[in-house]
């Protein structure tokens, strides 16, 4: 028992003739026994009691069924703390040290070591957050399993991070480690704490998100929401989206005429009470990026032409950014644009990658049109013609699923009009960036696993611990998406939440398909009926981890842009020259 040997009062929980009962306890009348405890700055004891005097505490009468739920959102708010003190130790140290001529948290390896303690951090902070917010047997196991498994690791890769230094006596950074490493056996150890998680996520009906309750002024907004949903109440959603959308209903975040100009309180009503109608809106892809763009840099003719027939659904769209030599990284861009005598633009280049390149009516392209000015600078922002433009080739690109959903694009000789450009010349980069400052704001209530998760938990055969995990990465998930809307309801930033989100959703998505798969066993090896779906399944996910930018180059934004580590090293071709050498 924690603390025993200091405390004058024990609350002690027996079991007599009615049952389980909760009992005050004079410490002076138990035979304590103290120990040598594994963290060394809270001692712990054995309490043993014989024929004591108690006095039994009716105000406890019916926190028998919560006790536990409270215990565990106890001990995840601290283990959250030890997880979060390694992460700022790790990350100022890394800043400071210096090996091989520079800060050590310019090396990769260390960057990435210290996005990993944030990101644990950050899943400790959300799902403890819940816990307290509504303290249930689910939200508590899953807290004290993601935190206490937070707090270990983060101790550990901390010392890592610190050397021989956080392996002295000296360092507090064993102190941390013991708090940590004491905490997971109190609870059972790693293996009972996930299988907590499992067996209380099994006992919860339905699907567990967490609750989004709006102010009482979110209620001036409803009424018309209300009414624009019962008007589409029956079609198809791509009729639903045909109709809404001149209304400004299909977006409610931009500006009128194009939406309702409204803020994340009125976005949220039109969410819930369209949703409430019936009303599922086909999603714009990417032309949810083109939108703000055009928006916010197009020209009075390119808004009339574009905006209002992609908001209506008529018009689709295809990104062209990405080339051979230039993917997470779009300052290598090699595509050319180059003005003609008639005002036109010659493009040149190739590009990879494109999904719906054979369906889309428009394309959205970057291209180089000041190639002496370095990186992101010279970089231009077309809109292309996809069906009408001569000169682009387009051919299939058969992923490892076998289908075909991506493309590559050959540009050759491909002349766009003078009003093909977004913005400015050279601002290309800003405008392909750009978000309106009046950003979207959405419920996030529902999650493309959860269902699978579902189907998974009551699975015969499952490893329980392994499902614990895959229960509390999907809970944590809508935690990090309630916390990331309730800011902006505030006006809040949104914290490094919204940042770790991809880090911990692409893999957990990977996990999941490869826990369905080894639940078809012999049945997975052939590719038929639920083997080729799981298969299928497990084959596509390995994408997650590379589109939309892989998970090493967002671990080195998230230690960089988020932790303030050092950035990398700049290339040598990159580097300003001398002057010396320039007249040389």
């Amino acid at each position: 028992v924690i603390r025993a040997a200091e405390a004058e009062l024990l609350v002690v929980r027996a079991v007599g003739e009615g049952g389980p009962a909760w009992h005050a306890v004079p410490a002076s009348a138990a035979r304590i026994t103290p120990l040598t405890s594994l963290d060394l700055t809270r001692g712990s004891a054995r309490v043993e009691f014989d024929h004591v005097p108690g006095e039994r505490l009716s105000a406890l009468a019916d926190a028998d069924a919560d006790a536990d739920a409270i215990v565990r959102t106890l001990l995840a708010a601290e283990a959250a703390g030890i997880a979060r003190w390694a992460l700022e130790t790790a990350a100022e140290h890394a800043k400071v040290r210096e090996q091989f001529g520079r800060p050590i948290g310019q090396f990769q390896a260390v960057k990435h070591l210290c996005a990993g303690l944030l990101v644990r951090a950050e899943k400790a902070a959300a799902a403890t957050w819940a816990a307290a917010r509504e303290t249930t047997p689910l939200t508590a196991a899953v807290a004290a399993a993601l935190a206490v498994d937070a707090a270990c690791a983060n101790a550990e890769e901390c010392i890592q991070i610190l050397g021989g230094i956080g392996f002295t006596w000296e360092h507090d950074a064993h102190l941390r480690l013991r708090r940590a490493l004491t905490l997971r056996q109190l609870l059972g150890g790693e293996g009972a704490l996930w299988r907590a998680v499992t067996d209380a996520a099994a006992h919860t009906a339905g699907e567990w998100r967490p609750r989004l309750e709006l102010p009482p002024e979110a209620e001036e907004f409803r009424a018309d929401a209300r009414a624009a949903a019962a008007s589409v109440a029956g079609l198809d959603p791509a009729e639903q989206r045909r109709r809404l959308a001149p209304g400004g209903w299909a977006a409610p975040h931009l500006p009128p005429p194009y939406g309702l100009g409204a803020g994340p309180l009125r976005q949220l009503v039109v969410e819930q009470e369209l949703r409430a109608g019936g009303v599922r809106l086909p999603d714009l892809t990417i032309g949810n990026w083109v939108v703000p763009s055009l928006v916010a840099h197009g020209t009075d003719a390119q808004r009339e032409r574009l905006l209002m027939p992609t908001l209506r659904g008529e018009l689709t769209w295809c990104q062209l950014f990405s080339e051979p030599e230039a993917g997470s990284d779009l300052a290598a861009l090699r595509t050319r644009a180059v003005r003609q005598e008639d005002g036109r633009w010659r493009v040149d280049g190739q590009k990879v990658w494109t999904s719906s390149a054979r369906t889309a009516d428009f394309g959205i392209l970057l291209a180089r049109t000041s190639p002496e000015k370095p990186k992101h600078r010279g970089l231009t922002y077309f809109v292309v013609d996809m069906r009408h433009t001569p000169g682009i080739e387009i051919r299939p690109l058969r992923e490892l699923t076998g289908d075909a959903v991506f493309n590559e694009v050959f540009l050759d000789d491909v002349r766009l009009p003078a009003d093909a450009v977004v913005g400015a010349v050279d601002d290309g980069w800003r405008v392909a960036r750009h978000t309106l400052g009046n950003e979207r704001v959405h419920m996030a209530d529902s999650s493309p696993t959860g269902p699978a998760v579902q189907r998974l938990l009551h699975a015969p055969g499952a490893d329980p611990g392994a499902l614990g995990r895959l229960v509390a990465d999907e809970h944590v998930l809508a935690c990090i998406d309630l916390r990331t809307t309730l800011s902006a309801l505030d006006g809040l930033d949104p914290g490094a939440g919204g940042s770790v989100r991809k880090l911990v959703s692409a893999p957990h998505a990977q996990r999941v398909a490869a826990c369905a798969l080894e639940l078809c066993g012999e049945s997975g090896a052939v590719y038929e009926g639920i083997g080729r779906e799981a298969g299928h399944a497990v084959l596509m996910s390995r994408c997650l981890t590379i589109a939309g930018g892989t998970t090493q180059v967002q671990l080195n934004v998230v230690a960089e842009r988020i932790l303030g580590l050092p950035r990398d090293p700049q290339p040598a071709s990159e580097k300003p020259q001398p002057a010396s050498e320039k007249k040389a």
